[in-house]
């Protein structure tokens, strides 16, 4: 037996000791650093994991696919970290458990891969519907495509029917949408109107311009309509409207409108689709896209015949303007494309009339004619018919419209 101190001294020193499971010692033997460590990227990497997914709710909304495939892979990204760290924790630190560490270890590693294999199956039903949206967006724009080239194809059909060339066709804006314009007779009449206005809106800058040059109105109205009563002094400007009209509607009669030509015939289709092109369009820049077309050549005739050289040299000082328009040019001068503006009023009133069949016809009203409201506007309105002629002689000849078109199919 052992002396009584000696008990006692060994039962102290049995009862300071502790006794621990093996797992627990290896957890003990670890450098406490590398556990620290082990935590800060753990949670560094839950933090990058957080804004990733932040990023991609993100992409979502506005819909961006670019930044949600940035983001995916950045989320996958971040959860492989977060996986090797967790193998490296178990590598490290194996649970203190009865069954084998390998099944252990295999199981969680089960479970994560089934976790795993859930979040991919969510992302690809994700992208699957995308794809699927995309496919029925692309397969609409396919549709829509089809049936713009169809009408394309249509319209190409119409202009070589029509016998447009290929730069008036170019230049009439093709998809405006002036096809649906209707030939009628409200739209002739509007075009009438028109081309009275512009012939009254031209001669107020020609007769500034013949003030401003020193011109007597009176002999110049007298040299248009000799012997001519006015009931008042400013009913001379219509004596200048006439000399616009006679000039401006010389050749009216004639398909060609005396503008020399390939005597190409041209259906009334295609006087309708010159009518519709030019129609919308500044005639300045249809000009300059052709200015060879017929039109220019329209342009340039009716300018040398209704501006005199001694008329516009007085209102220059030169002929600059007058040669460069005679060596093929439209000059960009507001006198010239306010003279542009009444060309294309006229102009388009003969495309049209000759879109008609049968055609509308144009005549002058002579001196001496009966005075017919139906064809005539009296320029004396407030005096009373009994007080002046019935007839028309003393007033300045115009020009008088006759729908013969319209009557002859409105009975």
């Amino acid at each position: 037996m052992l002396p009584t101190g000696v008990k006692d001294t060994q039962l102290r020193e049995s009862n300071s000791q502790k006794v621990h499971p093996q797992p627990m010692e290896e957890a003990m033997n670890q450098n406490p650093e590398s556990v620290e460590t082990l935590i800060s990227k753990l949670f560094t990497n839950i933090s990058s994991l957080k804004s990733a997914y932040i990023e991609l709710q993100a992409a979502h909304t506005p819909y961006d696919p670019d930044k949600i495939q940035t983001a995916d892979k950045l989320v996958i990204a971040e959860l492989k970290n977060l996986s090797e760290l967790k193998h490296f924790y178990r590598e490290n630190n194996p649970k203190p458990v009865f069954v084998s560490p390998q099944d252990s270890r295999l199981a969680a590693e089960i479970q994560e891969q089934q976790s795993l294999l859930k979040t991919y199956e969510v992302m690809v039903k994700k992208f699957q519907s995308e794809s699927q949206n995309k496919d029925s967006e692309i397969h609409q724009l396919q549709q829509k495509i089809e049936e713009a080239s169809e009408k394309r194809a249509k319209l190409e059909k119409n202009l070589k029917l029509r016998g447009l060339s290929t730069k008036e066709a170019d230049g009439s804006g093709g998809e405006n949408g002036f096809f649906p314009v209707d030939l009628t007779p409200d739209l002739f009449t509007s075009a009438v109107e028109t081309a009275s206005k512009s012939i009254h809106d031209f001669s107020k800058p020609l007769i500034n311009m013949m003030k401003a040059a020193g011109w007597d109105l009176d002999a110049a109205a007298n040299s248009i309509e000799p012997d001519v009563v006015y009931a008042k002094r400013p009913h001379k400007k219509y004596a200048f409207e006439t000399h616009i009209c006679q000039k401006m509607f010389s050749g009216f009669q004639q398909e060609s409108f005396s503008i020399k030509t390939d005597n190409l015939a041209i259906s009334k289709e295609s006087f309708f689709h010159q009518f519709l092109a030019l129609k919308e369009m500044d005639p300045l820049d249809m000009l300059g896209q052709n200015p060879d077309s017929i039109f220019g050549k329209f342009c340039r005739s009716k300018y040398l015949l209704v501006v005199h050289p001694k008329m516009e040299a007085s209102f220059f000082g030169n002929l600059d303007q007058r040669n460069y328009v005679i060596g093929g040019g439209h000059p960009r001068t507001p006198f010239y494309q306010a003279f542009l503006k009444l060309a294309k009023s006229i102009w388009l009133l003969h495309r049209l009339a000759y879109s008609f069949e049968p055609n509308v016809k144009v005549f002058q009203v002579k001196r001496g004619t009966e005075f017919s409201e139906v064809y005539m506007d009296c320029v004396v309105k407030d005096l009373i018919m009994d007080e002046i002629d019935e007839t028309a002689q003393g007033w300045p000849n115009d020009y008088a419209w006759f729908l013969d078109w319209w009557q002859c199919n409105s009975e």
